[in-house]
């Protein structure tokens, strides 16, 4: 059903269907989705600047099928701006990719209005030339496997931070949104796999001296009841979703920063479990808690 015509900051756009609920389990609509992504905008516009975007789609819902489009070329307004990433190996057969950059509010409308619901970004930036620059990013991913969860998560993030710390690194949490939990560190390297090659180091370290908590390999079978350092995700052809995208569960749940306090507190996997309208919340009361992931003052790694 096609929608009101809407201005945003000069940029005209169709809106249809604000009333289709996504979230059927919440009854959370694709109006709300894009209300959402207006409002946490000044806090998330900065973290996903200049980083090619990858979209996860829910155009039906969450309780529907899914697909990741990093191609926007067919369908993307003329002032959406986006950049040729090469994508050899892509299972589309095709050699490169217009991602869209997300610059702006009219953007992040554009891109919510497709039923993006999950945002997620590489660590790494594009210049003004659209050429790839070196990782400014280490990122952890903490990946629980069952019984073990974010509680435990939490723990290995504690003991990791210590470290990263004594090496002269400013460390910051997020939940996954999901299940696990992330650490973020700004970083300046001079080779895209550098950041890769230091937190398999790091997780190899860390998995020696706890092995009964920690893995640092892929293997599935190694991880029931334990947490694993995904070190991978520094791999320049990955992405992370990004700090306050919605997450696609059966509540539009979101990738939310937190403090250390709160890591340090966490005893329930409920206890980090937030909404979208938790977060607006939160940033009205803390701001944007991954701010010092946007100096431009960052350590070489």
């Amino acid at each position: 059903m096609t929608g009101p015509l809407v201005e945003i900051e000069g940029r005209r756009l169709r809106l249809s269907n604000l009333e289709k609920v996504l979230y059927p389990e919440t009854g959370f609509t694709k109006g709300e989705v894009i209300d959402y992504y207006v409002r946490v905008a000044p806090v998330l516009l900065p973290h996903i600047r200049d980083r090619p975007l990858t979209l996860k789609r829910y155009p039906d819902g969450v309780e529907k099928g899914s697909f990741f489009e990093k191609d926007v070329s067919r369908h993307a307004p003329e002032w959406v701006r986006t950049v040729r990433i090469e994508t050899p190996g892509s299972s589309r057969g095709s050699e490169s990719s217009d991602y869209a950059l997300v610059q702006d509010l009219p953007t992040l409308v554009w891109v919510a209005h497709l039923a993006s619901l999950e945002l997620h970004i590489p660590q790494w930036t594009v210049g003004p030339r659209d050429g790839r620059k070196n990782p400014d990013l280490l990122v952890l991913d903490l990946d629980p496997g069952a019984p073990a969860t974010i509680v435990e998560c939490c723990r290995v993030a504690v003991r990791l931070r210590e470290v990263l710390e004594a090496e002269g690194l400013t460390v910051l949490a997020k939940t996954s949104g999901s299940k696990g939990l992330q650490l973020y560190s700004p970083v300046r390297t001079s080779s895209p796999e550098r950041t890769s090659q230091y937190a398999k180091a790091l997780a190899e370290v860390l998995a020696r001296e706890q092995p009964d908590l920690i893995v640092s390999r892929m293997a599935k079978n190694l991880r029931p009841g334990k947490v694993f350092i995904d070190w991978s995700q520094n791999n320049p052809k990955k992405t992370t979703v990004a700090p306050y995208s919605l997450r696609a569960g059966p509540a539009p749940t979101v990738s939310t920063p937190l403090s250390w306090q709160e890591v340090a507190a966490v005893r329930h996997a409920s206890d980090v479990v937030f909404t979208a309208a938790d977060v607006l919340a939160r940033i009205e009361e803390f701001g944007d808690l991954f701010e010092p992931l946007l100096t431009d003052d960052r350590p070489r790694l």
